[in-house]
């Protein structure tokens, strides 16, 4: 019996010798952008990669024979984009009031595989959502994290918190009918707000959205102004931080974004009006704006076009709105203002994402600049600095590259050819 427990205490301090080393990948760079933040361009290194971190940048092209090696010595490599501000689950258009009242949150997560894909395929490894109906996210979410469908890392804010009445209560329906489509995130004073902050949280949610104003794409003509109060706002805020999330606000008009920063807010979605106090308050309290400058664009050209499946209540926001947006944005940059990249895809389309590279660019900032926005500034504006944004030694292996120098031509892109998230290669 003694040597029966022997031989087995000798199995088990030899297993570990015979476990399989993780697979290493080298990856041969032409140029590599490693972090944006200094802009440094590097010639003809290596990225080694191994169990889906980065564990080394060398230089030179290295790594024939010591694992599999991937050649994108003809190509400009960096960081995984980020978007910090789409709703993957659908896209608008002609038949949004329909899809309302046929579409099961199973159906949602369905076409949030598709739309997660295509993301991912365009170079975004990381996104954050900004509203969907709570069961679709958090399951796209939580399978794409779990390695069951493909995607990019999603932070995820579930239903958007609104006041009823307001742009998340659904209008231009039938009363009974809008009644059962109303999510559960409508609330209406302050002590309503912490309850709906809390549950939100509870069911999952990784930050907190609110409709602090209008909205251009809610079809009724109740302007673009403040919708939750002060106090409400304020609630929801101290609440959400209590529980270690940060708050984010769609805000279109300068006295909505400027109490929303007042009342500790993290962060403006599109922030079409905002004014010398708007840009005063952020800059002072270190918050970002997400101008999605996509979205401006694209309700523009459907607000010009006469056979658009507008209603008229919207296609009048989105002549006011649209039409604004870079402009806002330049006044914000020349002004000191943090801003990371989002386009609210789902107005646009999902996959285009890199086209609001070239709106940043029209609104005053450098390619590099545009650039630092969707990898260190948005890994900093979405608490994941230490994780991505930048390829570093133990980083998380999210790399892309393109045809073209992006620095010189910020369109190159729209033109990925090589696309790994956590050391899995998407495209090839």
């Amino acid at each position: 019996m003694r040597a029966f427990f022997a031989l087995l205490l000798a199995f088990f301090a030899l297993a570990p010798a015979h476990a399989q080393e993780p697979a290493t990948t080298f990856i041969q760079a032409g140029r590599l952008l490693a972090d944006p933040a200094t802009g440094r361009v590097l010639s003809a290194h290596t990225i080694v990669v191994r169990a889906g971190r980065i564990v080394d940048i060398r230089e030179g092209y290295v790594g024939e024979g010591e694992g599999e090696v991937i050649d994108l010595r003809d190509r400009f490599v960096l960081p995984g984009l980020i978007d910090s501000h789409v709703h993957i689950c659908h896209e608008n258009g002609p038949d949004d009031r329909v899809r309302r009242t046929v579409q099961t949150a199973a159906d949602l997560a369905m076409d949030g595989v598709h739309y997660a894909r295509v993301t991912l395929e365009a170079g975004f490894t990381t996104v954050a959502d900004m509203g969907e109906e709570n069961d679709a996210i958090f399951a796209l979410r939580d399978g794409i994290a779990r390695g069951r469908v493909p995607g990019p890392r999603i932070l995820a804010a579930g239903n958007a918190l609104s006041p009823h009445g307001g742009p998340g209560d659904p209008a231009g329906y039938r009363p009974d009918v809008g009644h059962v489509l109303r999510r559960p995130s409508l609330c209406s004073g302050a002590d309503d707000c912490r309850r709906v902050t809390r549950e939100t949280i509870h069911r999952g949610a990784d930050h907190i959205k609110i409709t602090a104003t209008g909205s251009v794409l809610s079809d009724i003509a109740s302007g673009l102004g403040q919708q939750f109060t002060d106090d409400e706002m304020a609630a929801i805020v101290e609440t959400a931080h209590a529980l270690g999330r940060r708050v984010t606000a769609h805000a279109h008009d300068a006295a909505a974004i400027n109490a929303f920063l007042r009342a500790g807010g993290d962060s403006i979605e599109h922030g079409t009006n905002l004014d010398a106090e708007s840009v005063r308050l952020m800059r002072e309290r270190g918050a970002w704006l997400v101008p999605t400058l996509l979205a401006g664009e694209t309700v523009t050209r459907w607000g010009n076009d006469p056979n658009s499946f507008l209603s008229p209540a919207i296609r009048d926001k989105a002549l006011r709105v649209g039409p604004r947006m870079i402009e806002s944005t330049r006044r914000a940059h020349q002004g000191g203002v943090r801003i990371a990249f989002g386009t609210d895809a789902s107005v646009s389309r999902h996959g285009e994402n890199a086209r609001e590279f070239g709106l940043l660019v029209r609104a005053g900032l450098t390619p590099l600049e545009a650039i630092r926005t969707a990898t260190v500034n948005a890994a900093e504006h979405l608490g994941l600095a230490d994780t991505i944004g930048s390829i570093a030694a133990g980083k998380a292996a999210d790399i892309i590259a393109v045809d073209g120098d992006p620095l010189a031509d910020v369109a190159a892109l729209e033109r990925v050819a090589f696309v790994m998230r956590d050391g899995r290669i998407h495209r090839r």
